[in-house]
């Protein structure tokens, strides 16, 4: 974890007649030869996930995907069926990825549940997505028709099991996150009747609002209160890339009001929601520079500060970044982990002991090697070397667009005609 280190103690700090660093200055707790506001302590002690609370997240997702799975409204996770019976194997229609939950009952039809990731578009919740598409397409004049909807976690799948039959699981971690995985008909007791001569199908488990176990802060809650969903898409408001700036901005702001750590007045531009993005996180904590000036060039492009700050408070900054994005990518981890558990014993010890492969796709994922880290350290801690060996986590570029394709192609209409 990025931290400021070097000799404090004693601190001295500019007088009051300085007109270059801040005239009142923040409140520091010295520990270990490292600087910390009292906030951050509370942040990093709040955001911690030693490995008891990262089990308990795993199999807290396991067993609520086994109540998702028995009943409707069984957890908070939908394990929507997904209709995918047969992956694709490389032997014309659109494929429509759509990135919100839906309730399937077709390969070809889908009935929108809500919106999430901050999308809200009136009158189209209790639809089926894909006449909508097939009519706007049709008043276009285009000859075009969907055979297939899937969720883009599902097509990611599809995608990556074209090349590796290993591919087991898939998880988007973008702007939102969800994840699925392949999953044997018999350990799904809602199903009422065989649908799959295959013997297993894909769930979407919309994993985004899962919500048990999970180290939530004053900044989260706040957050959620102020969203279009409160209550809902805990996980996904924990560990998404729309967030995680988000949290971080709410962080430097209470910082600034009360710790005066940008100086006497706070910058405007720091109420603003939404400001920071996770370019911005990513930039400021990978900044080795001597000076860190893409912090302090971040500071003052993005938030408004222009006074020069001394190190020791752009440390401060990086420490707030590191402690959101630590804890997003090792619960994404967890969760990961919580699926890959529930296969195993479900399955009585078959995934385990195998090579097992889990696709992941999206710019967070793709952008982000220091959230990529914390999620492979937690699926390792978790996990034990041994088993961790045989599961390979990796990068599915482009797998959405590509799964979808193929997936429209092996349920075409024309399909048995060529």
């Amino acid at each position: 974890m990025a931290a400021f280190a070097g000799s404090f103690s004693p601190v001295r700090f500019p007088t009051r007649s300085s007109t270059t660093f801040n005239k009142r200055l923040p409140k520091m707790i010295v520990r270990s030869s490292v600087i910390y506001p009292p906030i951050l302590t509370n942040l990093q002690t709040n955001c911690d996930t030693p490995l008891p609370l990262l089990q308990h997240v795993a199999d807290s997702m396991a067993a609520d995907m086994r109540s998702g799975l028995a009943m409707d409204g069984g957890s908070d996770l939908k394990m929507i069926l997904s209709y995918v019976n047969s992956l694709p194997t490389g032997k014309r229609e659109i494929g429509f990825t759509f990135s919100f939950p839906v309730k399937q009952t077709s390969i070809d039809s889908g009935i929108l549940i809500k919106w999430t990731k901050g999308f809200a578009v009136s009158g189209t919740a209790g639809k089926d997505v894909v006449a909508c598409l097939n009519e706007a397409m049709e008043r276009q004049g285009l000859d075009m028709r969907v055979s297939a909807l899937v969720n883009d976690t599902v097509a990611t799948l599809a995608g990556a099991r074209y090349w590796d039959d290993d591919v087991m699981v898939a998880v988007i971690l973008g702007t939102g996150t969800n994840a699925c995985y392949v999953e044997r008909v018999d350990a799904i007791p809602k199903l009422q009747s065989q649908m799959s001569s295959s013997g297993s199908t894909i769930i979407n488990t919309e994993w985004g609002a899962f919500s048990n176990g999970l180290p939530l802060t004053e900044f989260d809650k706040d957050m959620d209160a102020a969203s279009i969903n409160p209550g809902e898409q805990i996980f996904e408001k924990t560990i998404s890339g729309m967030y995680l700036g988000e949290i971080v901005r709410r962080v430097l702001l209470k910082m600034a009001e009360a710790d005066a750590l940008f100086g006497d007045s706070v910058p405007e531009k720091l109420s603003t929601p939404f400001l920071l993005g996770t370019p911005e996180l990513c930039a400021m904590q990978q900044d080795n520079s001597s000076n860190l000036e893409a912090v302090e060039s971040i500071l003052s492009n993005a938030i408004g500060v222009h006074s020069q700050l001394m190190r020791p408070f752009k440390n401060v900054v990086i420490e707030v970044c590191d402690t959101i994005v630590k804890r997003g990518g090792r619960l994404a981890g967890a969760g990961i982990v919580g699926i890959l558990q529930k296969m195993e014993q479900d399955s009585k010890g078959l995934i385990f002991g195998k090579r097992t492969v889990v696709a992941m796709d999206g710019g967070l994922y793709e952008h982000y090697p220091q959230y990529r880290k914390y999620l492979q350290d937690a699926v390792d801690e978790l996990l034990g070397s041994e088993i961790s060996k045989n599961v390979i986590i990796e990068h599915s570029k482009d797998g959405t667009g590509i799964g979808a394709a193929l997936l429209a192609a092996a349920n075409s209409k024309y399909a048995s005609k060529h």
